[in-house]
């Protein structure tokens, strides 16, 4: 890992104690992003607790908003979201041989049509401009059902929401994907183009 361009601040305070213990629990140790956050402890509660709060929208099948927001952590280039998704997605049971592909789904021939539909979706949704057109919802409407889109469609914000801070903060991998095990993350050929 590199350094971060806002250098990590020591997390103190029992709070701190509590969140490090946490972390340490279920992620085996303390991720260098906490400390960039802990400059500024109200984002990163309210960030945790929203992020806490979409995990537990049910309304969308889990493994298809997990590959959305691998889509969208390739996509924008963050390779501790991409390094953080693999590791969830394999605590989870999720198809780690599809996770793996997400960044170059294209090339890719593990993926059904909905996961396709899913992660052109994610991409669409997270360029700018937004490039969403009404065929893919559509298409996502009837395989999905409109509950699932409205989760879908958030989880893929949300996603962009996390992404997005780590970019421009300089926070890169941790390496959790390496600590469970799993091999390289595969590299999208749109990140750096």
């Amino acid at each position: 890992m590199s350094d971060t361009r806002i250098p990590a601040a020591e997390i103190t305070g029992f709070k701190g104690s509590l969140i490090k213990r946490f972390a340490a629990r279920t992620l085996g140790r303390v991720p260098t992003s906490l400390g960039v956050y802990w400059h500024n402890r109200k984002v990163l509660m309210d960030m945790a607790r929203a992020g806490g709060r979409v995990q537990r929208w049910d309304a969308c099948d889990e493994q298809l908003k997990s590959f959305a927001h691998i889509a969208v952590a390739a996509q924008v280039g963050c390779s501790w979201c991409l390094d953080f998704n693999y590791f969830e997605a394999h605590n989870k049971n999720l198809d780690m041989d599809k996770a793996r592909e997400v960044p170059r789904w294209r090339e890719a021939t593990v993926f059904s049509p909905v996961e396709r539909d899913v992660l052109e979706y994610a991409e669409a949704m997270t360029v700018t401009p937004p490039t969403v057109t009404d065929d893919m919802v559509a298409r996502l409407r009837d395989q999905l059902g409109d509950a699932a889109l409205v989760e879908l469609s958030a989880v893929v914000a949300f996603a962009n929401f996390t992404t997005r801070p780590n970019i421009a903060m300089g926070i890169e991998s941790d390496g959790f994907a390496a600590a469970c095990g799993l091999k390289p993350l595969a590299q999208s050929a749109a990140v750096g183009s």
